[in-house]
């Protein structure tokens, strides 16, 4: 399963989750809808904050800002 979740909650809280639990975040990021945009190290630790979240999972399309950094090489660096 894919190890990011977005959810409806506050910043603390999900750091809060995770840190009880020994979730092992790598991001947690606005979202311009409302709520965060969670990544997480390891998909098990993604499934079991799901299930912990199940009632704040935002299910659908999310608005993410233009500020977040892709993981990807531009086009013009790319290899053809």
């Amino acid at each position: 399963m894919s190890r990011v979740i977005h959810v409806q909650a506050t910043e603390q809280q999900i750091e809060t989750l995770c840190q009880k639990n020994g979730f092992r975040l790598s991001v947690v990021e606005a979202l311009l809808s409302g709520g965060f945009r969670v990544v997480m190290l390891d998909s098990r630790d993604s499934d079991a904050f799901r299930a912990l979240m199940k009632g704040k999972v935002i299910d659908g399309p999310v608005k993410r800002s233009s500020k977040h950094i892709a993981r990807q090489l531009p086009t013009s660096m790319r290899r053809q």
